[in-house]
C-alpha cells in the first residue's frame, strides 16, 4: 500500500478536540455506513441524519480520557472510518472496555480500515487505559464474527433472534472478546 493510502489513526480523548467538519464528517460516515445496511447502530434504513447527528454529539460530549475514545482513520486527509471505545467507570468492571460503532466508508472497504481502527483500538485500550479485555456486542448474519475472529476475538454467547431487522428476519446478537490484550 502506498505510503498517501495508509490510515492516519488519530485519537479524541475530549469534546473539545472534535471540531464542526469532523462531527460532519462522523455524521456523513455513519450515515452512508447504515443506509447500506451495516451494522452500527442504525438498523433501520434510510436513518434521519438529524438523528444520527444527536447521537454523534452524544458521544462527543462523553469523550474523557479515562473512559471514553474516539479513534478516526483518515486516508488522504478524509475520514475513511471510526470507531468509540468505552470503559465503565464502575470498579467491579472497569478492567474491561466496550468497542462501539466500529464502521469504515463503503468506498475504502477492504483496504485494512477497519482492521486497523480495532487494532490501534486494542493498543489504546492495553497500553493507555490499563484495560484488561474488550468486549463487543455484533449483529449475525453479516459475516462480522469472521471479521473480528481474524482479529484474535472469540464469540462467548449469542442471543438468539435478539435483532428484529424486519417482520421476518431476525438476527443473533454475538457477544465476543478479546482478551488478553
Amino acid at each position: 500500500m502506498p505510503l498517501a493510502d495508509r490510515p492516519l489513526h488519530i485519537q479524541l480523548t475530549t469534546p473539545e478536540q472534535v471540531t464542526g467538519a469532523l462531527a460532519s464528517d462522523l455524521v456523513d460516515c455513519w450515515t452512508e455506513v447504515s443506509d447500506a445496511g451495516g451494522a452500527a447502530g442504525f438498523p433501520f434504513p434510510p436513518v434521519d441524519p438529524a438523528e444520527v447527528a444527536a447521537a454523534v454529539d452524544r458521544i462527543v460530549a462523553g469523550l474523557d480520557p479515562a473512559s471514553s475514545r474516539l479513534v478516526v482513520a483518515a486516508v488522504d486527509g478524509a475520514l475513511a472510518g471510526w470507531l468509540c471505545l468505552r470503559r465503565d467507570p464502575h470498579p467491579l468492571v472497569a478492567h474491561w472496555g466496550t468497542l462501539h460503532h466500529v464502521q469504515t466508508r463503503l468506498g475504502v472497504r477492504g483496504r485494512g480500515i477497519g482492521a486497523g481502527l480495532v487494532r490501534r483500538a486494542r493498543e489504546i485500550a492495553r497500553e493507555e487505559m490499563g484495560l484488561e479485555q474488550l468486549r463487543l456486542a455484533a449483529r449475525g448474519g453479516v459475516g462480522l464474527e469472521e471479521f473480528y475472529g481474524r482479529l484474535g476475538w472469540r464469540e462467548i454467547g449469542r442471543w438468539p433472534g435478539a435483532l428484529r431487522l424486519a417482520a421476518d428476519d431476525d438476527r443473533d446478537e454475538i457477544l465476543m472478546v478479546l482478551t488478553p490484550l
